[in-house]
């Protein structure tokens, strides 16, 4: 299958509808201008705090969501953008709730049998973590989960951005799985054409060193990638990793 057909019978989530236009520029983070089919120059929400080094070229065909709330002044969210080898999702929102479905739905085989997921869990002062899977007998299962979007020579990489609040999320973990619980970071690859994970070093190298100890500490990893069209976005293939 190419990056230009579209899938069919995906479940997962369903995107609002969805404006086609060009990628004119991304700037501030979290603002790009987009040229749509209908002529018209507007200013979307950027969803990503990270560089988008491999999913930002000007000139691609991107698609928005519209937002008809008065509370927000830009009204348009970008969503996808069409690289030459797939989709891309760029939303940094989607994987949260993505793989929060896919658990209970039980499409993640490692993280089956629990009977609770709760989501954005305070775990110490000042810290977070996305999920925390809790069975009867109560054992607790704590997921951070990480949106990969850089893809390099077929291998997806995370971050694309030097991350300090990546490497805490990390330590806590860390701290947790020492404490007796199970600890996951779960990366999740917003696109179709990897064939491995890997830490990007050479973006930031302490990120990496960090993922290394965590690993050697107890903490799982987790890497999946995702089905793709201009209907929805669904999970797909467990990707192998190297660390």
């Amino acid at each position: 299958m190419t990056a230009h057909e579209e899938l069919t019978d995906l479940e997962g989530l369903a995107w609002p509808k969805l404006f086609r236009g060009i990628l004119v520029k991304r700037y501030k983070r979290f603002l790009a201008d987009v040229q749509l089919d209908n002529g018209g120059l507007v200013t979307a929400h950027c969803p990503n705090s990270g560089t988008m080094r491999a999913c930002s070229e000007p000139g691609r065909p991107v698609y928005l969501s519209f937002h008809d709330n008065p509370k927000r002044k830009l009204k348009y969210t970008w969503e996808i953008i069409h690289m030459p080898d797939s989709l891309v999702g760029v939303n940094t929102l989607v994987p949260n709730r993505l793989v929060k479905q896919s658990i209970e739905d039980g499409l993640v085989k490692e993280l089956k049998g629990y009977d609770r997921v709760r989501a954005e869990v305070k775990t110490s002062e000042g810290s977070r973590l996305d999920l925390l899977l809790e069975s009867s007998a109560g054992s607790k299962c704590y997921v951070e989960i990480k949106n990969s979007t850089l893809v390099e020579d077929g291998v997806a990489r995370f971050p694309d951005a030097v991350t300090a609040r990546g490497r805490k999320h990390l330590r806590e973990l860390q701290r947790l799985v020492s404490e007796g619980n199970r600890g996951v970071m779960f990366f999740l690859v917003q696109r179709m054409d990897a064939e491995g994970f890997s830490p990007a070093d050479h973006i930031d190298p302490a990120y990496g060193e960090e993922l290394r100890r965590a690993h050697g500490s107890g903490v799982e990893i987790l890497v999946y990638d995702v089905q793709i069209d201009l209907t929805a976005i669904c999970i797909n293939h467990k990707i192998t990793y190297t660390i």
